[in-house]
Parts: structure tokens; sequence; C-alpha cells
């Protein structure tokens, strides 16, 4: 079958990283280390997982970062080379181990619509006892990405066993598989992973109905933590940070108050200080001082701009969530960490929360949103690409500007 795959070549690294800078083509040609290749499908590790014929698979902001080799290079040891692209991933279960098909009979029989939470934690990987987060529902701070019955990876998407959702197949572990409601449709499901990326940090940092919040960053993780408030009942007051139009009408669909546009031509800080009521110093040197703010940032860009803004528009006491993925952020002033005494709060993928009185998984509180239509995702899905596309995919992707993309899809 057909997949793009991720070789991990220190070779094609070097390749890329020289001649990206010079033309984007280089991290994606023929010499760069993401490869459209034919494969053999991957077997069931054991009688416990399942085999799913992909429908809808994500081209997720952290595809990006991974193509454009902007990850930290202290990820690597969670990954498994040459690994089948795609973590967010929904479609069908074509294919059952004997304990996986025990264990499903009643919910999730062969041939339902599923979809897929990709984190390989302990239970995936056949680790018990588990490690103390899994024990505390925390799966993405999991102990053993690197150990158990498959290869290393944090999720499938970036383990060489599971394959991933930029094939026409892959594995899972019965216990990843979140049957999709009749009301829901393929569209809202593979939007799912997305949400939960904002999800997760909003509801560990749920913002309270008096407050004012700030979402720097429209794409769809901003656009999601927008949506996320709302879905949630939260009442606050969202100020968001956009950079493009369409980006901005978007937020305001989803509940943005206000929003303020980012441009070259214009200070966008004299914007949002007057949206935040906060007031502008200047200093010897250097960006302005700001008093006042928001009482909950949420960055979700990860940017060195986006991480410094952040910070300065924090009110004193307030928080700061990091929902971006960062890695090299310079040119960062930390000065407002102590001098407002900001909490900084970090938060990778998702995890398990209080939802209604009961402990759920993200991807479960997200579907069930879904399925009580508190939320809607499907509007965000704005671009669909057969896989062997990808080229002109991981374009719009580089150029969502241009392009006016928020989210995009391998279909098949």
């Amino acid at each position: 079958m057909k997949a793009i795959q991720f070789e991990g070549s220190v070779p094609r690294y070097a390749y890329s990283t020289i001649f990206g800078p010079l033309s984007k083509r280089a991290y994606y040609d023929g010499l760069s280390n993401i490869v459209f290749r034919n494969v053999s499908p991957p077997s069931l590790p054991n009688q416990e997982w399942v085999r799913v014929k992909t429908k809808y698979a994500g081209f997720c902001g952290s595809d990006k970062n991974l193509i454009q080799l902007h990850d930290s290079p202290a990820t690597s040891p969670f990954a498994s080379f040459p690994f089948t692209i795609g973590h967010e991933n929904c479609g069908y279960v074509v294919e059952m181990g004997d304990i996986a098909a025990e264990r499903l009979a009643d919910k999730t029989p062969l041939g339902s619509r599923v979809l897929v939470d990709p984190l390989l934690s302990c239970a995936q990987r056949g680790i018990d006892p588990v490690c103390p987060a899994c024990a505390r529902g925390d799966y993405s701070l999991c102990y053993n990405f690197t150990e158990g019955t498959v290869s290393p990876g944090f999720s499938i998407g970036s383990c060489r066993d599971t394959g991933g959702g930029w094939s026409e197949e892959f594995v899972a572990h019965y216990t990843q598989l979140i049957p999709i409601p009749d009301n829901v449709s393929f569209e809202d499901a593979v939007l799912v992973d997305a949400f939960c990326s904002s999800l997760h940090p909003v509801m560990r940092n749920f913002p309270r109905d008096d407050s004012t919040v700030l979402v720097i960053g429209c794409g769809v993780i901003g656009l999601s933590a927008i949506a996320a408030i709302r879905a949630l009942g939260g009442k606050a007051r969202i100020v968001a940070l956009a950079k493009y139009p369409f980006q901005g009408e978007a937020a305001k669909e989803c509940g943005a108050d206000e929003v303020v546009y980012m441009s070259r031509s214009s200070d966008y800080y004299t914007s949002l200080a007057k949206a935040l009521d906060a007031k502008l110093l200047d200093p010897m040197l250097g960006k302005k001082v700001v008093l006042g703010g928001a009482d909950i940032v949420y960055d979700c860009v990860g940017s060195s701009t986006s991480i410094d803004d952040a910070l300065r528009f924090t009110l004193p006491h307030g928080t700061m969530v990091l929902v971006g993925l960062a890695s090299f952020p310079k040119g960062v002033d930390w000065t407002p960490i102590w001098l407002k005494e900001v909490q900084v709060r970090g938060s990778f993928w998702c995890s398990t929360e209080k939802f209604e009185g009961r402990r759920m998984r993200t991807y479960e509180v997200a579907v069930e949103l879904l399925r009580t239509e508190r939320l809607k995702l499907a509007h965000f899905l704005t671009h669909k690409f057969a896989l062997e596309d990808y080229k002109q995919a991981i374009e719009a992707n580089l150029n969502a500007g241009h392009t006016g993309l928020i989210k995009s899809v391998f279909e098949f």
C-alpha cells in the first residue's frame, strides 16, 4: 500500500537543514526525509490489537513542524524510524485480534466507525503495573514511551510498528478505539485530536466567568481553545489575536468577543492594549512594557514572538498557558514571569479530565460534546487531499495565509 513516511536519515536531515531555508521544497522533495513509497501493511503486534482502514487522516501542526525539522532533538528518542506519519485518524475496524474482539464485542464490532486516540502509553505497550503517570490518567506523560511490545513512539504516527494515518490502514490497540456516535460525522471526528490539544489545557486552566482571556493565534488550535471554553459553558470575555481576516471571522464564529489583527503595517500592541484595557510604557530599549492584560493567556502558536507577547500581556498573578509546540524560542524576555509573578503552565497533547462528575479521556469528552451538539468541528475542515497529492497538501499548509487553510486532511 502507499504511505508517506519520515525516513529519519541523518544525510537527508542535513540536506534539508542546509537547503530548506533557501527553498521550502527541500523539506519534502526526493532528497528529504519525507518519502512517498509502497509499504507492507503493519502486522497486529498481538491479539489485543485491531486493524483500521483509514477514512480521514489529519495534517497536524506538529506534522508541519516535523516536515520543516522544527522539532527539538530531545523528542527523537520517542520515535522509531522509518515511521508512517499520521496520528489524527478515524476510519473502520476491518480486523481484530481474538482478545480485542472479545473485549470490544458489545460496543465496537467489526466494521464499526471509530476515532483512534493515538497515544502509545503503558496499556498499549503491555506494561503492567502501569507507570505513576498512567495510573493518574496522565497518559501523555507516560514513563514508558520507549518500552514494551512495540517500538519507541509517543503515538501511532511516530512508531514504525503501528503505521499511521497517512496510509490506507494502520493498527491500534483495542483501548485506543472510541466509537463514533451515529449523529457525529467523520468530518467532526477527524478534528477531535486537534481540538483535544486545546481542550486539555483549557480544562486544566479553565477561566472564571468574570475573567478576561487572551488567545494568541487563530489557527485550528487557537480556534479550538475558544470553542472549548464556549462548549464547556464558559462566559469569560475572550480576546483573540489573529494573523489573517479569515481566521478572525472564524474566531468570532467560535465565540470570541473581540479580535485584534497582527499586521506589519500596524501596531498591534496598541490595539491589543486597548482591547485588554492595558497601558503601554516605553522602555529604554526593546518592546513596550505592558501594565494590565488578561487573567489567562493561551499561547496557541509557540513561536518566540508569541511567547514573548503572551508573557507581556498576562496580568500580575495571571496564568500563561503554552499550548503551541515550542522548540527553540529565542529573544524571549522572561522578566514578566518574576516581575508580575506570572504562572507559566505547559501542556502536552491530551489526558484524562474531570467532566460532569466523571473521569474521562479527553477524546471521550470531545466526542460527548459533539454527540450532545454542544460542539461542532467540521467547519474547521477547509481542505481535503488525496494521499498522492501530498506535496500540494504540504504547500497548502506551509502557506495557510494565502490558501485560507484552517485544517486539512488526507481522504481515503
